[in-house]
């Protein structure tokens, strides 16, 4: 795929002095004070890229700087590739997401919701309709992640390890012990994240009759060109793999570290991670590893209207549906979740089909547009796209939980900020 021209900020209407300041602070607030071992910032705007700065380390310990090259955990920024890969499959007539789940998943059809107890002893009730495959896309399935230890549910989770940052098992064998676990909540009540993007890979490889990686490569990844990205780093790129770090916060998400680096704390070595070899679990919630060109080619087909250089994923109708906001009621996600930990906890921001949207900016007292969609990953990656400003920005470093720092509010007010001719 032809890569974006690079550009002068101000040559698409935005300010090089603002970009510089925003380099500025995540080197003074971020890297400079150890929170962050490095970043990568990544803009483009009206089809130039007009930003591109690496700051600091990919690894600590060996003094290997962020290169442009270099790949990441993008784990949770799997879940629009993910829902998109789906989504494809709706456009081709072979499966609808009001259909409900268990149509494809039989062991499901009579998974209750949790009233009281603790495993395997859980009081339960029916839920008061079928989980459909729109709740998957949209996290209203009533299904969640263990790391988030809100209920006994959350503890059923991290008993048999289903969810967990280091993979284990099978897609086969999560759908299975899945199948034991009562719901959260009765599908469309709530909305908290969960393994539901990993359900809609599953339901990939069973309606495609193709494993759900090999639907992504040949689908997605190969047609656009993104070849960096992958469920594992093979050898000749393992140099590339940034280190990965934990903030070691008090309560919220909790990882084991395997050595403190000061402020931070080693959480995978890249010369001996897990992602140097092909998983058993294929997560299409967070297995993926990308570098920022990659992901951005993903975003300028998004931007596009889902095509890119005579590729196209899905049409621009099905793309309006995905960004469009899906919750029941019209509701945000603070008036209908029940995550502690959410990577979009902001009045005026729903969800859709594998993205948080944008409805009202005043509401969310950042900075945008009514429109812009986005997501972000556990290691504090996150990207945003704005159609109306034809803005893309992506953000890399690896520093778990994503909810340690408010980069994210940051870094959108402070790239906003740089617009100097604004589309509206």
């Amino acid at each position: 795929m032809l890569a974006p021209t690079p550009a002068s900020p101000e040559s698409a209407g935005m300010s090089t002095a603002a970009l510089n300041r925003l380099e500025a602070h995540l080197k003074r607030r971020y890297i400079d004070s150890g929170r962050f071992p490095g970043t990568q910032v990544l803009i483009y705007r009206r089809g130039k890229i007009v930003h591109s700065a690496v700051q600091g380390f990919a690894d600590l310990g060996r003094k290997v700087p962020v290169r442009d090259d270099t790949i990441f955990r993008i784990y949770s920024m799997t879940k629009p590739i993910t829902s998109v890969a789906f989504m494809m499959l709706v456009e081709e007539g072979r499966v609808a997401i009001d259909e409900p789940v268990a149509r494809y998943i039989p062991e499901w059809k009579n998974l209750d919701v949790f009233v009281a107890g603790t495993a395997p002893a859980f009081l339960t009730r029916p839920p008061t309709r079928p989980m459909l495959i729109v709740d998957l896309l949209r996290h209203t399935s009533g299904l969640t992640y263990g790391f988030q230890q809100r209920s006994n549910v959350d503890a059923a989770y991290r008993e048999k390890k289903i969810g967990e940052v280091v993979k284990a098992g099978t897609l086969d064998c999560m759908i299975e012990e899945l199948a034991k676990i009562p719901l959260e909540f009765s599908p469309g009540d709530a909305w908290n994240y969960s393994v539901a993007t990993d359900v809609i890979g599953y339901l990939i490889g069973k309606i495609s009759g193709m494993p759900f990686e090999q639907f992504l490569k040949q689908r997605i990844l190969i047609p656009l060109g993104m070849n960096d990205t992958d469920f594992f780093v093979p050898a000749d790129k393992a140099h590339r793999l940034a280190a990965c770090y934990s903030a070691d916060p008090q309560g919220g998400m909790t990882f084991h570290a395997t050595e403190r680096k000061n402020s931070l704390t080693l959480q995978d070595d890249p010369a001996t991670s897990s992602f140097l070899s092909p998983p058993s679990l294929i997560s299409g919630g967070g297995g993926l590893c990308s570098t920022a060109s990659d992901y951005l080619t993903f975003c300028r087909a998004l931007l596009n209207g889902g095509e890119l250089g005579g590729v196209r994923l899905i049409g621009p109708k099905t793309l309006k549906l995905m960004t469009s906001n899906h919750l029941p009621g019209g509701l945000d996600l603070p008036g209908m979740s029940r995550s502690l930990f959410s990577e979009a906890t902001y009045n005026g921001i729903g969800f859709g089909l594998g993205f948080a949207v944008t409805m009202n900016p005043t509401q969310t007292l950042i900075a945008g547009s009514p429109g812009e969609y986005n997501w972000g990953g556990a290691a504090t990656t996150s990207f945003f796209i704005d159609p109306a400003e034809e803005l893309i920005t992506i953000f890399m470093t690896q520093v778990l939980p994503s909810s340690a720092y408010p980069l994210r509010r940051e870094l959108r007010t402070m790239v906003y900020a740089a617009i100097t001719e604004s589309n509206l």
